[in-house]
């Protein structure tokens, strides 16, 4: 039988447990983006508790994006050096850590949030440059791999998606065209890099002219073969869409299992679960491996150490979502108030 704590192998690479931590808003640095003692102390505390792989939260590319204000940016002056410093800890546990790299508005000097329509070829250069020079700054700065964010409402995850992109050159129009910019982005730093590189990839969203399962199996295909090395299942605005009523109606469960059964590529399932007890059920009931995990290592970046003695633990997370809705890295809920357990 699998278990959340087994040794296992991702790739090439070697993990302590099934437990994939991702992150999303970083609201502890400093002002100019440093990092603070405050990260390097909660990213610690994660490394330890018997996690299998950190995903970073967001390193948004531009200082304009919606996100700029909730992320770190891998464009101040000394981030290779404070990012060096939190890659060697995290190491020190045996456990790799990747960035997340991405953004959600393309603005061009006066041009605000452009349509994907409206992007030139000059930007889409411009854009696969930038994600490329970040993937460079990601391995100097010692990190093992990087996640590229194609799903949720990130701008590549519109890029790719048929709703949003109408474009009629060789980068719309089908799939392999409206993907074409990010198989570009992985060959070049494949090629450059020693980086593994995840795909962050919506199983579907729900709109009629949107993307299908179908499609998604396909674009996990092409990523597959143009050289992605793993994939993360999600869906848009999942924060929202996942409550603690809802959870046990995972429909990313089937959606991430069906995506297996097509692919060659470790693929992990993107949210959705908060017991130890739920994520044992679906490691065994089906052939999924890995399981990510976001808002319960905001609630306590230690959890997994109770979870390894007690054997049958509950994340703190009363899945509020008050930290994604208020853009924080930390929990507006502490376990010892007494609200918390009302």
């Amino acid at each position: 039988m699998k278990d959340l704590f087994d040794y296992c192998e991702f790739g090439d690479m070697k993990l302590n447990s099934r437990i994939v931590r991702t992150g999303l808003w970083e609201s502890q640095r400093e002002a100019s983006g440093n990092f603070t003692p405050e990260i390097y102390d909660r990213y610690e505390n994660i490394a330890a508790s018997g996690v299998g792989l950190i995903i970073t939260e967001v390193f948004s590319l531009y200082p304009r994006d919606t996100f700029s204000k909730y992320t770190h940016s891998p464009n101040f002056q000394r981030f290779v050096r404070e990012a060096k410093d939190l890659t060697d800890l995290v190491h020190i546990y045996n456990v790799p850590i990747f960035a997340q790299l991405g953004f959600v508005q393309y603005n061009k000097r006066t041009e605000q949030n452009m349509k994907i329509e409206d992007i030139t070829l000059e930007d889409i250069r411009k854009i696969q440059t930038d994600f490329i020079i970040a993937a460079q700054k990601m391995d100097y700065a010692g990190f093992d791999g990087i996640q590229i964010a194609l799903g949720n409402y990130y701008f590549l995850s519109r890029f790719i998606n048929p709703m949003y992109n109408t474009r009629s050159d060789k980068y719309g129009g089908n799939t392999l065209n409206r993907l074409r910019i990010v198989l570009e982005i992985i060959r070049v730093i494949k090629q450059n890099t020693g980086l593994h590189i995840n795909c962050r990839v919506n199983a579907f969203d729900g709109n009629p002219n949107g993307m299908t399962l179908e499609e998604s199996i396909e674009i996990a295909k092409l990523l597959e073969k143009y050289g992605a090395d793993s994939l993360q299942i999600t869906r848009p605005r999942s924060p929202q869409f996942f409550t603690r009523e809802n959870t046990d109606k995972n429909p990313l469960i089937d959606a991430t299992q069906k995506i297996i059964k097509e692919v060659d590529i470790p693929v992990i399932l993107g949210g959705g679960v908060n017991s130890q007890n739920q994520i044992n059920e679906i490691l065994n009931g089906t052939d999924i491996d890995y399981i990510s995990m976001q808002r319960p290592f905001v609630a306590d970046p230690s959890f997994l150490v109770d979870w390894h003695i007690n054997g049958d633990g509950e994340s703190f997370c009363r899945t509020c979502n008050n930290c994604y809705w208020k853009k924080t890295s930390t929990c507006h809920l502490k376990p010892c108030s007494p609200e918390y357990y009302r």
